[in-house]
């Protein structure tokens, strides 16, 4: 999975503005592990790119402001013991949280209107239940 990473829509990412770093990655992979840099990190610079409209790219900005270093935002992956399987990892993560953080804001929940019979006759069986129980106590059945 190279070139163009889709995002959402017609909107995607294009490789140029993908950095990639490669460094050695612990986990399975025995001997191997050792001598492999399959770990990667993917870097977008989210604030200098042109690849998103401006509404989307202030929305990921704001959402993903704890993740950011000076606009940037770094992805890794390093859970198979193939940089070329790790690559496809981090670019389809990086994807999902860019189609996550650019997602319009939910609509604002309406509240519900509660019918009057209904709380009417919510009300009377409370009563009922209080008198109910207000002539169980304080008799002495003895």
């Amino acid at each position: 999975m190279s070139g163009p990473y889709q995002i959402r829509g017609s909107v995607s990412l294009p490789e140029a503005e993908l950095q990639w770093r490669f460094s050695r990655s612990s986990g399975p992979g025995g001997q191997h592990v050792n001598t492999s840099d399959s770990r990667v990190e993917l870097l977008f610079d989210l604030a200098a790119t042109d690849a998103l409209p401006e509404v989307w790219k202030a929305r990921a900005l704001e959402r993903l402001a704890s993740r950011l270093v000076d606009g940037v935002l770094t992805v890794r992956a390093s859970e198979h013991r193939s940089q070329w399987r790790n690559r496809e990892t981090a670019a389809v993560r990086l994807a999902a949280l860019l189609a996550e953080a650019t997602a319009p804001p939910p609509k604002p929940r309406r509240a519900t209107k509660i019918p009057r019979g209904i709380n009417e006759r919510r009300l009377r069986e409370k009563k009922q239940r209080a008198e109910t129980k207000r002539g169980r106590q304080g008799r002495d059945w003895g």
